[in-house]
């Protein structure tokens, strides 16, 4: 049951042209292809902002935290500058001044006779148990 159409339209119609009451799929299709470039677009965004994150990540701690402030300063204030120091500091290794100044205060205690203090990373990992009973007693017996 086709409708007659109006005296002033074409006689011939685009087929993207729905009649009344029909779905407009063109509508559904595009909708749904914004919606997906939206969403892709805004993943590569991401995924290309933290670039500089991801460099720095095998580094030093430190350069790791300023690389990331850096990295939300620049996505919170749209100040791209920041991203690219970002990216620059991530690209360069910083020297370790830490382990030889250690090491340095290390000796200079040894030779003014200051006894040195334990490295809490070599301390024994003593644990107390306060449990009671027999499974208590094996598993005390099964660390020792």
């Amino acid at each position: 049951m086709s409708e007659p159409l109006h005296p002033s339209a074409p006689h011939h119609l685009p087929g993207f042209i729905t009649g009344p009451g029909d779905t407009d799929v063109l509508m559904i299709v595009v909708g749904i292809l914004l919606i997906g470039a939206v969403l892709g677009v805004g993943n590569l965004y991401l995924h290309l902002h933290t670039l500089p994150e991801r460099m720095a990540h095998k580094s030093q701690k430190l350069q790791f935290e300023i690389v990331a402030v850096l990295g939300l300063l620049a996505l919170f204030t749209h100040n791209h500058l920041f991203w690219v120091i970002g990216l620059f500091l991530a690209m360069v290794d910083l020297p370790d001044f830490g382990t030889p100044l250690r090491r340095i205060a290390g000796s200079v205690e040894k030779m003014a006779g200051v006894p040195p203090e334990p490295d809490p990373a070599e301390m024994p990992n003593e644990t107390v148990t306060h449990a009671t009973g027999d499974a208590a007693k094996s598993e005390v017996q099964r660390h020792a």
